[in-house]
């Protein structure tokens, strides 16, 4: 025999139950009071519960099953879940309800976030959660919808970042993200909101601009529609999208060239001029410079990225007193921060870019490098596990150490014209300085792509501007080929 009734009123367990809403409107501001006994017969226990201020009830025939709805109400809040402000139900059991009746779930932005993250995360590097967070955390800002109290923007792109770590889950926000987190929780529009034009011109916005206004860098823009649209690929796996809502939407006034600028890169003289600058900075005592010449060479000379020349060690290099060497990269330590890296460690260590784990790439180096690498091991020696540039600690050398660096550098051997120009502006510039020389040199592309670890595409793509821009040389070229004598004209 049942003995539990219920009313009809939203939150009851048993009758009918009330079907979904399309888009429920979720809260975390919950509040549920002790069971109280009132005038009824029939069901004379009731308990009280309120929902972004809306007060819910239902009523039971025993105060053992009063308390049992109770305990399922708190547990639910225990756990961070969201309830629907219409119904006053969890945001579990309006799954369960939305499975039962064959209906899609749909959830916030918010949710699917979270929910995205924790499946991406144990089979992506840190520096791919870390990309993957802020393409997230962009496109919240035009998921926001137009309830009020919208917290400040850069606030919101700091919750969704820090809210969509697994590990962060069933923790207490940080103090200051603590309202906005539950106002994102609470408004944040629902998944089936991209079927809307207006929402998903929104979202392209704020991966295509800064804050400010300004245009985002094409790289940036690219990284952060690529990680939009990976979460897209799981959206439509799990049946919540029936599609890519940016799928053929093109960035205004852009024409999706990332090319390398021709201004970026130095000649031979500035490239020494700029490594003899390294030496100069810092004082004698502290060798901050002189600590980081070879790092730069390794770049301008070998064309490495710099968190390959980080993971650099002794037994990868073959320095012989005469003649090219080679240094056999294996490993990258980018810096991503503590909480995107399973070990905790501000750098990831992974494999190298765009190669299968385990795989090398040999890479031939002039003697010039040669000799500054075996001036620097006989000067500084190496780190206890091999490294040949830690930081003045004997730690994994930072970004912000190493550019610091460089920034004084550039002061130092640029005249003040050169200064505020692109040239040499990030030590990655070197990277494009070194493949644009290999490329000149007659090097076949498919061998400069194998050397700086590039596909062929992308070299072609990248570096075609840099290599055709000497008018003088081609035009000596086509007098040799065709005959013609230079003196006549």
């Amino acid at each position: 025999m049942n003995d539990r009734k219920t009313s009809a009123i939203p939150g009851a367990r048993e009758g009918e139950r009330p079907a979904a809403p399309e888009k429920p409107r979720l809260s975390t501001d919950v509040r549920v009071w002790k069971v109280s006994k009132i005038s009824s017969k029939t069901a004379p226990y009731q308990l009280r519960w309120v929902v972004a201020g809306k007060v819910r009830h239902a009523t039971f025939t025993t105060a053992a099953l009063a308390d049992s709805r109770r305990s399922e109400l708190w547990q639910a809040m225990r756990r961070g879940e969201a309830f629907d402000v219409e119904t006053g139900l969890p945001e579990s059991e309006l799954r369960a309800a939305a499975e039962k009746e064959n209906v899609k779930p749909d959830p916030s932005w918010w949710d699917f976030s979270r929910e995205y993250m924790a499946v991406r995360w144990r089979a992506t590097a840190a520096k791919t959660r870390e990309g993957l967070a802020d393409s997230l955390a962009t496109a919240a800002l035009g998921m926001l919808g137009g309830s009020p109290g919208v917290p400040d923007l850069e606030d919101v792109r700091r919750a969704v970042r820090w809210a969509v770590v697994p590990a962060h889950k069933g923790q207490e926000p940080p103090p200051d993200l603590e309202k906005v987190c539950a106002w994102l929780a609470s408004n944040s529009l629902p998944l089936s909101a991209l079927r809307d034009s207006k929402a998903v011109r929104d979202v392209h916005y704020r991966l295509s601009f800064k804050l400010d206004g300004k245009p985002a860098a094409a790289d940036t823009y690219k990284r952060r529609r690529r990680g939009f649209s990976t979460a897209m690929d799981y959206a439509i796996e799990e049946g919540y999208l029936d599609g890519n809502p940016l799928a053929g939407l093109k960035r205004p006034g852009a024409n999706g060239s990332d090319a390398v600028d021709p201004r970026v890169l130095v000649n031979e003289v500035q490239g020494r001029q700029l490594l003899t600058a390294v030496s100069y900075v810092g004082s004698v005592h502290r060798n901050r410079g002189r600590r980081l010449v070879a790092f730069f060479a390794c770049i301008l000379y070998a064309a490495m990225r710099p968190a390959e020349v980080v993971g650099l060690r002794l037994s990868d290099c073959h320095l012989p007193e005469k003649g090219w060497g080679t240094l056999t990269l294996w490993e990258t330590r980018p810096i991503s921060g503590k909480k995107w890296t399973d070990s905790g460690e501000r750098h990831d260590k992974r494999g190298l870019k765009s190669r299968e784990p385990g795989t090398d790439r040999p890479v031939p180096i002039p003697p010039v490098l040669v000799a500054m690498l075996r001036a620097h091991l006989k000067e500084f020696g190496t780190a206890k596990d091999g490294r040949l540039f830690p930081n003045e600690r004997g730690d994994l050398l930072g970004t912000s150490s190493y550019w610091r660096v460089w920034q004084e550098a550039r002061l130092l051997a640029l005249p003040p014209d050169k200064l505020d120009s692109p040239l040499a502006r990030k030590p990655y510039h070197l990277r494009a300085t070194c493949i644009t020389n290999w490329l000149r040199a007659g090097l076949p592309v498919a061998e400069v792509a194998r050397r700086a670890g590039n596909s062929p595409e992308v070299i072609h793509r990248r570096y075609a501007g840099c290599i055709d821009d000497s008018e003088e040389e081609n035009n000596k070229r086509i007098e040799r080929t065709m005959g013609w004598d230079a003196d006549v004209r």
